[in-house]
């Protein structure tokens, strides 16, 4: 287990604009950050991280957090393995058991777990053939060499070599500790009935490892180096639990901070195309890895930026397939430009034979929008022929239909109109037709997809009890007590006696001596549990605040101490429209006063309906009991009275005249 002051020390280190920055497009906004949600598709951000509080707060699906809570959320970590992976990125050591391998893989907690392990532990080994081998270094290394790769690009992805031995990685594998079960599930061995000892599904071939957008290794790539050989040049991991290909991009990973920063993003085939451009010094670039672009990958990249150049080699038959990816880019809300190179190039030929300022300034220059792309292809096969000429246009109308902005649509069919010389109307109403046709066969493809699906039972929800009011009146107060603890416990409030004497108190202090003086029920078990570590600390001597919840290994307690943490009110700069609205805590001292006084009122009629209740037990058992809780709700109604003409409350309006 990782100790409290690992914890404690990554929490005052890690930085969470930094670290969702990583996924998430972040602009300043005022004192905050904003972006789009990655949880959830929105036009408008809604998507906030507070640096101040270190905390973020994605209002679209409502889920909030740290810093360590978002990486679990994003990349389905664990808490531990959250706090490891931002320990190494912030280079912090933690204290942890040291095992070999075989050990870590007798007590993986999952088979998830175990397929990430073994992930790493192969991609160690390729890595360790390739530089350390004799084989390795004549082969997998000399062919890297005649790329003209250099040491420190073969290092920073990660390229291995898997040797001809057919079962080299997997008798290493099975001497550490796994089992062929979990070889055979992460793809990397296969085991035939005439060879139990298994087949190692890379040998002899240079490796590509393939990783998550936080780096983990999910899957590999690989290439044969043999021409004689009857088999696929390149061979990639088959499905498993971690590693869908089309959730993945190559590249992204080393890419992701280059694309945020020059908000483009250049979309490639292969993974040599990548690594070339980045040897060139071009790092915003990813690979869809030969297979088909999908709405998840696009996803990916629309964390970091809008904009897409995607680059093409001279092959017409390739590019004409790629007509169905910009389709689903301008699906997505992307702004599309496309690349061709010279016949003859692709981007890895071609950042090897120029300068990168030539290879920077030639996608510049030549990347064409998609309308005037596909111009160019369509129409150099149409010649004179006006039919065909026609469909060339309804093929980009088509495209045009697929943005999703009105605004973009109609600045798109103006350019139609003026390329080609056509009435902008004619063009709005073959828009209309395209969109209709879109809409059909989504309609159908829907339809058909719900026809294969199974029957399934429906399950209704049982009837739930109506919330009392009264009873969710105090428990709002409550919660509303438990945020001025959490976000200024610390603020110390200047107050006056009964007997006019001055004196100072801390919000914590405060509310703590209300809850004690009226014997309070917390109606929420994780106030309760908040409360007991703030007293906890009182006895210590400190003042626990939000952020001392932060790293506590309680998951659940810290999830709700960052939720009750205030940034709502920092949404809007309404400053900039001469609107100046009161902030949330802008009067704190007036707002613990109010707040405590009105939930002792509500919790004294909470108590009220509780004594009520109780009455039928004793009705006929016990007549001094009884009669004991008559006085009870007598006494308790008075204090409600008195209560309510302090806060002028108005039974009837339900609302207080001051406030």
């Amino acid at each position: 287990m990782i100790s409290k002051q690992t914890i404690d020390k990554i929490f005052s280190t890690i930085r969470v604009e930094e670290i969702v920055g990583e996924y998430v497009q972040l602009k300043r906004a005022g004192s905050n950050y904003k972006g789009l949600s990655p949880f959830h598709d929105e036009k408008t951000p809604s998507f906030v991280v507070s640096a101040s509080k270190q905390i973020w707060k994605d209002f679209s699906t409502g889920k909030g957090g740290t810093a360590i809570s978002f990486l679990m959320e994003i990349e389905n970590f664990t808490y531990p393995e959250a706090l490891r992976h931002a320990a190494k990125k912030y280079g912090i050591e933690i204290e942890e058991d040291q095992r070999e391998y075989s050990e870590e893989a007798k007590q993986a907690n999952t088979e998830r777990d175990t397929l990430y392990k073994i992930h790493e532990v192969a991609n160690n080994y390729f890595q360790e053939i390739l530089w350390d081998s004799e084989e390795g270094k004549s082969i997998g290394l000399s062919y890297f060499k005649e790329r003209e790769l250099k040491d420190d690009i073969i290092k920073k992805f990660q390229l291995g070599y898997s040797p001809e031995q057919k079962n080299a990685f997997t008798a290493y594998a099975l001497e550490k500790g796994y089992t062929k079960e979990i070889l055979e599930k992460s793809g990397l061995s296969i085991f035939p009935e005439n060879t139990p000892s298994g087949v190692d599904r890379f040998r002899e071939r240079v490796i590509f490892p393939i990783h998550s957008f936080s780096g983990r290794v999910l899957g590999f790539g690989a290439r044969i180096l043999k021409n004689n050989v009857k088999t696929a040049k390149y061979l990639n991991s088959p499905e498993t639990e971690i590693y869908h290909k089309s959730n993945v991009l190559y590249g992204l990973n080393q890419s992701k901070q280059a694309i945020s920063r020059k908000n483009v993003c250049l979309l490639v085939e292969g993974y040599m195309d990548v690594i070339s451009l980045h040897m060139s010094g071009i790092e915003n670039v990813v690979a869809s890895s030969g297979t088909s672009l999908t709405t998840e990958q696009i996803k990916l990249i629309k964390r970091l930026t809008e904009n897409v150049t995607i680059l093409f080699d001279g092959d017409n038959a390739g590019i004409k397939a790629s007509f169905r990816s910009i389709d689903m880019l301008l699906t997505e809300g992307m702004n599309i430009r496309v690349l061709l190179f010279p016949d003859g190039d692709d981007p890895d030929s071609f950042a090897r034979k120029h300068p990168q300022e030539y290879v920077e300034k030639f996608i510049e220059n030549q990347a064409l929008d998609f309308i005037d792309f596909k111009a160019e292809i369509l129409l150099k096969e149409v010649g004179n022929d006006p039919i065909k000429k026609a469909e060339a246009i309804r093929d980009i109308v088509k495209s045009v239909s697929f943005v999703q902005n009105a605004l973009k649509r109609e600045v798109y069919l103006k350019e139609v109109s003026n390329k080609f010389g056509l009435s902008e109307q004619s063009l709005f109403n073959e828009l209309d037709v395209q969109k209709q046709i879109t809409q059909n066969q989504t309609q159908k493809a829907q339809v058909k997809a719900e026809a294969q699906q199974p029957a399934k039972l429906q399950i209704v929800d049982e009837p739930r009890d109506q919330v009392d009011p009264i009873v969710f009146n105090v428990t709002k107060l409550e919660n509303d007590l438990i945020n001025h603890m959490l976000n200024y416990g610390d603020v110390v409030l200047q107050r006056t006696a009964p007997d006019e004497q001055q004196y100072e108190i801390t919000v914590i202090e405060e509310i703590l001596h209300h809850f004690e003086e009226d014997g309070y029920e917390f109606q929420v078990e994780l106030n309760k549990r908040i409360v007991d570590y703030i007293k906890e600390g009182i006895e210590k001597e400190e003042l626990r605040k939000g952020n001392f919840f932060f790293g506590l290994m309680d998951e659940e307690l810290s999830k709700a101490a960052v939720n009750s943490m205030n940034i709502y009110s920092e949404l809007n700069d309404w400053s900039t429209r001469n609107i100046f609205s009161p902030n949330y805590g802008d009067k704190i001292p007036e707002q613990v006063a109010g707040d405590i006084l009105i939930h002792k009122f509500r919790y004294v009629n909470f108590l009220i309906l509780k004594t009520k209740k109780e009455l039928a037990d004793y009705a006929d058992s016990d007549e001094s009991k009884y009669f004991e809780l008559i006085k009870k709700i007598q006494m308790l109604t008075l204090v409600s009275v008195e209560l309510s003409k302090v806060l002028n409350y108005s039974a009837i309006t339900g609302i207080y005249s001051d406030r």
